[in-house]
């Protein structure tokens, strides 16, 4: 495994144990969809086909994570409720569900 794999793991990894569980561990994707977050995605990605193989389908997935975002959002708005943070931006934004 190449040094910027290992650091993608290893950040990731960080985010996992020590970012995540303060935000309620789900993002916007794993939310509306089930099945793995994410973080948990890209980390498989990056473990099976490497950062920069994987790119491709990394940017996929946090383009589908920000629509789902924006569908949790547009019920919100309508009155469901929704619960996370998403995950997909440099800020991250709360939303509730339940």
């Amino acid at each position: 495994m190449n040094t910027l794999n290992s650091v993608a793991l290893s950040s990731i990894d960080v985010y996992q144990r020590w970012l995540s569980p303060l935000k309620g561990f789900r993002c916007a994707h794993a939310a509306l969809f089930g099945g793995e977050s994410c973080s948990a995605a890209v980390r498989r990605l990056v473990s099976e086909q490497g950062l920069v193989g994987g790119r491709a389908e990394i940017a996929a997935r946090f383009q589908t994570c920000r629509q789902a975002y924006g569908h949790l959002l547009g019920a919100q708005a309508t009155g469901g409720r929704v619960q996370g943070v998403c995950c997909c931006g440099p800020v991250p934004i709360p939303f509730r569900c339940g």
